[in-house]
């Protein structure tokens, strides 16, 4: 084969052997090339490695499967941010397959149902629904292979700890927000304050825990005045429901607004504005944490002078505007008979006033009474008070302490030992026992329409009809309406299973899927 440069004149290298041209000296092509045929004697191929898992490797099946486990391990560690923790992984997945390991969705869905046991084994907070969406199954999946893995190793893990939840969940959301290091950390012992007191309000019982701590990262937020903090965008960073998240946040605010009612202006407190009154009632919640139960040990005060002076400014603010308000002191807040206030005292230098419940609340009626007749009379303009800190909640920054043990990560027994001023059934128990009463009242509805078609003496039997119609007097006399609740499907339902003989105490459980399976549609099988 002639050389580039058109020579035919080859010689051959006495150092490399190859063979070059005489004349431009450029080794020719193909001259080193050696047949790769293999056999007993044969070279070794070029393009085969040992030791590498792929096609036309030595692996065998079984250790193809254990290399491609592992770094589908590693791959999901990476991903969830647990490299630290990949070892424990993966010796418990080998404990459970007994070293086989394994391929396919049911091994991710192991992988990911073992990272979660491993870390809550480690007292490390990791939600479930951040592993289901990384191995990319059903969270409902998820928690049946991780019952299924501790129910195998026979493990019993440490309780869920939702402060430690709502702490790293805040951590890594505040990362990405501009703010101060310090309210940072107020901030996030204001919320594991709250989270804590959701718990002992019983609102994460039979429910999962992160709409409650997006629920809590939103009124915080909202509370200290940040910014760019909605429940929606929580929501979605904690891979939680919007609409759960903002039902959770309605239950906290109700939570608020009843524990607000032992204070001296609680009537005024809704849902509406219990943010704007809430540096005052979990001010009252800390301070009630740290009350000795039994009335023993070191008496805290409940409240300051000064807050309840700011509270009736934003009473004044409600209806005033900054034009109104001009430096001097208020006639309202002045005691003008202190035999009025038979419970109101002096320290011995006079300046410190303590007062009971009953005194707060009687100046704070008279001040309100006296301020909604200047309203009526037209004369809110002459309202003098002086200004002191600004109207607006945020502008208080020390009425947190966060010295109250809530404020901490807690165990359930250690919460629940604690008082926060209420108390409250769970939100989901009520809402069954409702549910049960309201199935008991149309089974009683069914039972009486099911007489009147089988017995028609029975309608008339009492001399009136309450189901269908009710009387209402008009004018001197009496027509009849029809109700405003029609029959619907579940009373039909209600009906069949009564016509089926079926008990009543199974009918007011509301499992009518079941009960129709069971005693309808499979009445005449033996």
């Amino acid at each position: 084969m002639p050389c580039r440069c058109g020579s035919h004149s080859t010689i051959r290298d006495e150092q490399t052997g190859n063979l070059v041209c005489s004349k431009c000296y450029t080794i020719l092509d193909f001259d080193n090339y050696e047949a790769q045929i293999g056999g007993i004697t044969g070279p070794t191929g070029t393009n085969i490695h040992i030791g590498y898992a792929g096609t036309g490797s030595h692996f065998p099946y079984k250790d193809r499967k254990i290399y491609q486990a592992k770094t589908l391990i590693h791959e999901y560690a990476l991903r969830l941010d647990i490299t630290y923790s990949e070892s424990g992984i993966t010796s418990m997945i080998k404990e459970i397959t007994d070293g086989e390991f394994g391929e396919g969705y049911w091994f991710n869905v192991l992988i990911g149902a073992c990272s979660y046991v491993v870390m809550r084994r480690d007292k490390k907070f990791f939600p479930a629904a951040e592993v289901a969406k990384a191995v990319g199954c059903d969270i409902y999946e998820l928690g049946r292979m991780i019952a299924r893995v501790v129910k195998f190793l026979k493990l019993s893990l440490p309780e869920i700890s939702i402060a430690g939840l709502f702490e790293r969940e805040f951590n890594n959301y505040m990362n990405r927000k501009n703010v101060d290091e310090d309210k940072k950390e107020m901030m996030m012992k204001q919320g594991i304050f709250l989270v804590n007191c959701a718990v002992k309000w019983s609102l994460t019982t039979g429910r999962r825990p992160l709409p409650v701590v997006a629920a809590v990262m939103a009124f915080v937020a909202e509370l200290n005045g940040v910014d760019g903090l909605k429940i929606e965008d929580v929501a979605e960073h904690v891979h939680a429901v919007v609409s759960t998240c903002k039902l959770r946040y309605k239950e906290l605010l109700a939570a608020l607004v009843r524990v607000a009612q032992v204070l001296p202006w609680g009537k005024d407190i809704s849902v509406k504005n219990v943010v704007k009154y809430a540096p005052f009632v979990i001010q009252y919640m800390e301070l009630k944490s740290m009350e000795v139960p039994g009335g023993g040990g070191e008496r805290v005060e409940p409240f300051d002078m000064e807050d309840v002076i700011s509270e009736c400014l934003l009473k004044v603010a409600a209806y005033g505007n900054d034009e109104n308000l001009s430096n001097g002191d208020s006639q309202y807040f002045e005691v003008r008979n202190r035999s009025d206030f038979p419970t109101l005292s002096n320290d011995n230098d006079g300046n410190n006033l303590k007062l009971s419940h009953e005194s707060l609340s009687l100046i704070y009626s008279t001040f309100s009474n006296e301020v909604d007749a200047e309203k009526l009379n037209g004369q809110s303009g002459q309202i003098h008070v002086r200004k002191r800190r600004g109207l607006e909640p945020y502008a208080y920054q020390d009425w947190w302490s966060g010295k109250s043990e809530l404020s901490k990560k807690l165990l359930l027994k250690q919460i629940l030992e604690k008082e926060v001023g209420f108390d409250m059934m769970p939100p989901s128990f009520i809402a069954g026992c409702k549910a049960n009463e309201r199935r008991r009242q149309k089974i009683n509805a069914a039972k009486v329409r099911i007489n009147k078609i089988m017995d028609p003496s029975y309608a008339g039997s009492d001399g009136s009809d309450n189901l269908n119609s009710s009387e209402v007097a008009c004018g001197g006399k009496k027509r009849k309406r029809r109700q405003a609740s029609e029959i619907d499907w579940e009373d039909f339902v209600i009906e069949a299973l009564l016509l089926h003989r079926v008990k009543e105490e199974d009918i007011e459980k509301g499992h009518y899927r079941a009960l129709l399976g069971l005693y309808v549609f499979n009445s005449g099988t033996i």
